[in-house]
């Protein structure tokens, strides 16, 4: 999405911390980077999600209603003339044109469903268009979390967003038996990777794991296994095209850019994420496209 804006030659000022700042700023060396201030998204190692939240709600709300009044003031004092919110729900101002982007028109929760959708509704009429990121014919390959019964008035499909243009040519020999894609926040990202390279030395999986980490470099042999910190895309897409099977986190922006290269995978969900174990559902020995 930054490369299109740029493209149409519009200057673009990204907000982002963290693992995703990481990963952008080498892309994009000439863009500025700015921080709004929100708090620590973090996932219970036991998997509930509904009492974690309960309990952090209070602190979730205020940073939403604190990045709304920064990008209240921000906007008029840098003369903004369009923001572009990946999920943030507070980056709302009536002094510019402001586009929410999300794949979750219906979200799921295994309790308070009916509330926490109307609440996502009320946010969502606060921007001036959402954007779906998804196949407008049903199931797309968000389902129904991007096609819901209710519509949203202002919001349109826009096709999947993924860094990968398409995929490559079919490799017919194969290298690794496995290749794991390690993602999401913590704890329940290091749990998983702690889980499959204990699952793959025990088997003697010929294996690699790509841990998602930009800023490291590191490459480790465990015998049969290889830990790598971050791959640039050519060698992420050649590497996925020599394995035997793909594992992965089932999180959205993980299966757009594997839709992007023609690669099916073994979705895992994170324990307690519905969205994910929905998506999980979904695409299990998906052949659609």
């Amino acid at each position: 999405m930054i490369e299109r804006e740029l493209q149409a030659g519009h200057e673009v000022i990204v907000s982002a911390n963290g693992a995703p700042r990481a990963f952008l700023e080498p892309r994009f060396p000439g863009l500025r980077f700015v921080d709004i201030p929100f708090m620590t998204i973090t996932y219970p190692a036991d998997g509930n999600m509904v009492r974690h939240f309960f309990w952090r709600g209070p602190k979730l709300l205020k940073s939403i209603w604190n990045e709304h009044r920064w990008l209240q003031r921000w906007v008029r004092k840098e003369k903004i003339d369009r923001v572009i919110s990946d999920s943030r729900f507070g980056l709302w101002t009536r002094h510019c044109h402001c586009v929410f982007v999300t794949h979750q028109l219906e979200i799921r929760s295994p309790q308070f469903q009916g509330l926490i959708n109307r609440l996502n509704r009320w946010v969502m009429n606060h921007f001036d268009e959402v954007w779906i990121p998804d196949f407008e014919a049903f199931p797309g390959l968000a389902g129904e979390l991007s096609h819901p019964k209710m519509k949203q008035t202002n919001a349109k499909y826009i096709g999947p967003l993924s860094r990968f243009e398409k995929g490559g040519e079919p490799t017919e020999s194969k290298h690794w038996q496995t290749v794991a894609i390690i993602s999401g926040p913590e704890p329940q990202r290091s749990h998983f990777e702690t889980q499959l390279v204990r699952d793959f030395i025990e088997q003697e999986t010929h294996a690699l794991v790509l841990r998602g980490k930009p800023d490291e470099t590191e490459t480790r042999d465990l015998g049969n296994l290889k830990v790598v910190g971050h791959l640039e895309d050519e060698a992420f897409a050649l590497e996925l095209g020599r394995a035997e099977r793909v594992v992965a986190r089932s999180g959205y922006s993980t299966i757009m850019d594997l839709h992007a290269l023609g690669v099916k995978a073994d979705y895992v969900p994170t324990p307690g994420q519905t969205e994910q174990e929905y998506l999980a559902e979904l695409h299990q020995n998906d052949q659609r496209r």
